[in-house]
């Protein structure tokens, strides 16, 4: 097993570059596994946030042939859980396919003070899930 780690060039780079924002994992009899770290997006709110983070796990998912339907794991943390639906109607706008496996917490405060929601995920690369 290989494990690669990067950070793509093709998409947005984060602010504090002390880590990377993929781990790839190549799996035995091919395929891999994609990590990617938390990922938060510059706005004055939580949809424009949102909409920031799909599109910037969007274009890492792509760096590594991967896309949004790749995705099998999700996990979420806002800093007000009241206003999950306001995320979650973005979140339908970016993965519109059979949904991954998913969590979601409320966090006082994320790694970047004006961040109001932060998402990583997990895709499977080679491999397309069963509905």
């Amino acid at each position: 097993m290989r494990v690669t780690l990067d950070s793509p060039a093709s998409a947005p780079q984060p602010a504090n570059s002390y880590y990377s924002q993929v781990a790839r994992v190549e799996l035995p009899g091919g395929g891999a596994l994609l990590y990617l770290s938390g990922q938060v997006a510059d706005g004055p709110d939580l949809a424009t946030q949102s909409r920031g983070v799909f599109e910037t796990v969007a274009a890492l998912l792509d760096a590594h042939g991967a896309g949004l339907d790749d995705i099998i794991n999700i996990r979420t943390y806002l800093t007000d859980i009241g206003r999950l639906g306001e995320y979650g109607a973005v979140r339908r706008e970016f993965l519109t396919g059979t949904a991954p496996t998913s969590m979601t917490f409320e966090a006082a405060r994320l790694f970047k003070p004006d961040a109001l929601v932060e998402v990583e995920v997990v895709a499977a690369v080679g491999a397309r899930p069963e509905a």
